[in-house]
């Protein structure tokens, strides 16, 4: 090929720009799709901020942009309902169901990658389809559990922050183990073989050589697990109590009229769901790097 050819097709020329080969539009185009999907993204939250400092006379009116700021919605929404006992229901259920779907997760993901047993593969095929399960459809076979518990036990578990936990994990469980199998698929079994020559058991080979280099995907595992019991809603308005229930449960009133308050508290539920959305935007941006890792780490190594 002459040296022409190389230069028209291989190497960029002068004043003119060399385009990625793995780019599917142009880069000017690319920015203006970016653009358009992040204002997407952000209008609702926008709005949620602007109408957290609106007063409720002019949200019920119809006011887009408010005639003052009501900064005191951020003050008489810890009064109007028990939003910090909501935060501690959620704090508390949330990291217990995170850490012990991360703990089982890793046992489970272990024997699954180092081990070879009758209903492995579908076990795995299982794992990926209940990612796919709404909430919603498995929300009453749960609530029957949690009563027929109560009435053939005596457990009284519907109402209580153990009812939740058991419920999170249904869901946090499959999700953290997917995720660790796909770690633990990244660590070479060489170097469990150079543990187990040394005398370590097999249990100390996890603990002592696969655990710590997994720790980016047991950190994900249970930021993913967190997430599942600190985003939910549906779960916890059917089966917690609202004095042990998380800040969607405790919030509902303010969305409702009373005597007290003729006009439904907008502001005020407005400016709890900013405060609510807080932790989860500070763990997204904290651990963003170990979050798409955590998605796409692994091999096709079944």
């Amino acid at each position: 090929m002459s040296r022409r050819g190389v230069s028209g097709r291989g190497v960029s020329r002068r004043g003119v720009s060399r385009r990625d080969a793995q780019a599917v539009l142009p880069a000017r185009l690319n920015g203006v799709l970016i653009a358009l999907i992040l204002a997407f993204a952000m209008v609702p939250i926008l709005f949620m901020v602007l109408m957290s400092v609106t007063p409720d006379s002019d949200i019920a009116g119809g006011t887009v942009w408010p005639s003052h700021l009501a900064l005191d919605n951020y003050v008489r929404m810890w009064d109007t309902v028990a939003l910090g006992s909501g935060l501690a229901n959620s704090v508390l259920v949330a990291a217990v169901s995170a850490v012990v779907a991360t703990v089982f997760a890793v046992g489970a993901a272990y024997c699954l990658t180092r081990f070879t047993f009758v209903g492995r593969r579908p076990y795995l095929a299982v794992l990926v389809f209940l990612q796919s399960v709404p909430q919603v459809l498995l929300l009453l076979p749960l609530f029957m559990v949690f009563s027929s518990a109560a009435t053939y036990l005596g457990l009284p578990l519907v109402g209580t922050r153990l009812a939740l936990i058991v419920a999170y994990l249904t869901f946090a469980l499959p999700l953290a183990t997917w995720v660790m199998v796909t770690y633990f698929r990244k660590v070479p079994e060489s170097l469990e073989e150079a543990g187990l020559l040394d005398g370590l058991s097999r249990f100390g080979t996890l603990w002592r050589i696969v655990v710590p280099l997994s720790w980016p995907g047991m950190v994900v595992a249970l930021v993913f697990s967190f997430l599942v019991g600190w985003n939910d809603v549906v779960i916890a308005s059917v089966l917690s109590h609202r004095t042990r229930g998380p800040p969607p449960w405790t919030c509902r009133c303010s969305a409702t009229a009373s005597k007290a308050a003729p006009i439904p508290q907008y502001g005020q539920l407005m400016g709890a769901s900013v405060l609510c959305s807080i932790p989860v935007v500070a763990l997204y941006l904290g651990f963003q790097r170990y979050l798409v890792s955590g998605l796409t780490a692994g091999s096709d190594k079944g």
